[in-house]
């Protein structure tokens, strides 16, 4: 049997480091290779798909409330 444990507050120093955390701008750690830009570049997207994800951002952005359904 598995011991139950109490919930934890964060301490101030570790608040102050995740909002310090929050402000560091991250990168990816390296730049496309050349191969990997060229097979991006070259991707045709379906134009079905294209205009049902302007669909649900339109709709996502239009929700009231939590878990409506139109």
């Amino acid at each position: 049997m598995s011991e139950v444990t109490q919930p934890t507050r964060p301490s101030a120093e570790t608040r102050n480091a995740e909002r310090a955390e929050t402000q560091v701008m991250h990168d990816s750690d390296r730049a496309p290779m050349p191969q990997e830009a060229d097979e991006a570049e070259a991707r045709v997207v379906d134009p079905d798909v294209v205009e049902h994800e302007k669909e649900m951002l339109r709709r996502g952005a239009n929700q009231r409330g939590e878990g409506r359904i139109p």
